[in-house]
């Protein structure tokens, strides 16, 4: 019998650690914003010098260092090929990267800027989502940006609809939307 309880015991501490981690996950993941300015009601930015923290995966080690080609200064890095984005601010920071699910329809490879977001809607396929912020117009009319699905949710998109939301994390469309406000450089690479 002691063995039995010994092993729930072990059960139930293993449960409460994986509960502890995954709250202080999102803790870290959430960076309050600063109120956007007059006239700019869907705009929030970081706290000024407040660094990116970065997503579990680059803590692990495995995100690449931000592609060579990008350019200079603070800036959006999305890499269509490695399904992957870099939020890159100061020089001296350490940018926040994590990986992305590419929409049905790409941005040509280039530089672009923010032009518009919206804080929750539904996208071009039907479902909700939040903190969009698009950056480009494909040829077809196609808008091209980033979003959060409101469930959560990362699935492949449907290959029959054209669409252009690149979806993320509910942590990393937070964090996306904190950096990517109006007018922010956002270069895509292949």
């Amino acid at each position: 019998m002691a063995r039995s309880s010994s092993g729930i015991v072990a059960g139930l501490t293993a449960v409460a650690l994986a509960a502890v981690g995954f709250l202080a996950y999102q803790a870290s993941a959430t960076a309050p914003a600063k109120p956007a300015a007059a006239g700019q009601q869907q705009q929030q930015q970081p706290a000024a010098g407040a660094p990116a923290q970065p997503s579990a995966p680059q803590a692990a080690g495995k995100a690449g260092p931000v592609p060579e080609n990008s350019g200079t200064g603070t800036r959006v890095v999305y890499s269509i090929g490695q399904k992957r984005v870099w939020l890159v601010g100061a020089a001296d920071a350490e940018p926040r990267s994590f990986t992305v699910m590419p929409s049905t329809v790409h941005p040509k490879p280039g530089s672009y800027v923010v032009g518009s977001r919206s804080g929750a809607v539904t996208g071009s396929d039907g479902v909700a989502v939040e903190h969009v912020v698009r950056f480009a117009l494909s040829e077809g009319g196609v808008v091209i940006g980033f979003s959060a699905r409101a469930d959560g949710q990362v699935p492949a998109p449907d290959p029959g609809k054209k669409t252009g939301g690149i979806r993320m994390s509910r942590a990393d469309g937070d964090a996306m939307w904190n950096f990517a406000t109006i007018n922010t450089k956002v270069v895509v690479v292949p």
